[in-house]
């Protein structure tokens, strides 16, 4: 279709996009690699988009089992192509719905819910033409509040919760886990280079944990952010490379 590319991106992944749309990029990238592997359990990731953090994990061998959840009729219809050309129908089930409507039978069912959420606030930034684009982006048919609330609901409890989010909204997201009772547990805070503003930030929180916040050291992505050729840092090289991060941004 002459709306849509197709793109060869990380783990062997052909991945179907609309030019329209929004495109695979570094927020997605980063939020896969931030997720912890897992040995089994279900997982689910909310407001799925073209699929591509679900597809990833899943030729990672990150979840056995993930719920792929999507408002958008044409997003979910582009991740079901997605995924069977892919080869991941047995381990990928797509649900077109909002999450305000998600069926109450999968409530506590999942051991981890993972989401690059909308994150412009409804009528901010500029009015895409595109209204695909403008509801992926902006919180028009949901807020983080929402988002966070399904994640609860869907997890069990201790189950973990992880996001990318914007840093100029950082309290808009703790004050959404908190009263969804997820509590921020782990950060990372994204520089595009040394000399620059954060422009994203990573968070892993757990359900019904105590609070205590650890945060990593800083993701800095580029030596220098304006040069051309772009080149990354070895951090950042090693993501790539790896699909993870390394030893120093888990835990102490």
């Amino acid at each position: 279709m002459s709306d849509e590319r197709i793109d060869y991106v990380n783990e062997n992944i052909t991945l179907v996009q609309n030019k329209n749309g929004l495109t695979f990029g570094t927020d997605a990238y980063l939020l896969y690699a931030y997720l912890r592997k897992m040995s089994k359990g279900m997982v689910a990731d909310l407001g799925a988009g073209t699929g591509i953090i679900s597809l990833l994990a899943a030729a990672k061998g990150k979840f056995s089992q993930i719920y792929a959840f999507e408002i958008q009729e044409s997003f979910a219809s582009l991740i079901e192509r997605n995924v069977s050309e892919n080869g991941f129908s047995d381990k990928i089930k797509i649900v077109c719905t909002p999450v305000q409507n998600i069926e109450s039978d999968l409530f506590g069912r999942f051991d981890c819910v993972f989401s690059n959420p909308p994150y412009m606030k409804k009528g901010s930034g500029f009015l895409n033409a595109n209204s695909e684009k403008y509801i992926a982006r902006h919180e028009v048919c949901g807020d983080i509040k929402d988002f966070c609330e399904a994640a609860s609901k869907l997890l069990k409890y201790s189950g973990s919760f992880y996001v990318v989010w914007r840093p100029d909204r950082l309290s808009d997201l703790f004050d959404a886990m908190r009263t969804s009772k997820i509590e921020p547990k782990r950060m990372t805070v994204v520089y595009p280079d040394a000399k620059s503003r954060p422009s994203l930030v990573l968070v892993e929180g757990k359900r019904g944990a105590a609070s205590g916040l650890y945060f990593t050291k800083p993701l800095i992505m580029h030596p220098d952010a304006s040069a051309k050729p772009l080149a990354y840092t070895d951090d950042l090289t090693y993501i790539y490379e790896n699909g993870e991060f390394g030893e120093e941004y888990e835990r102490a």
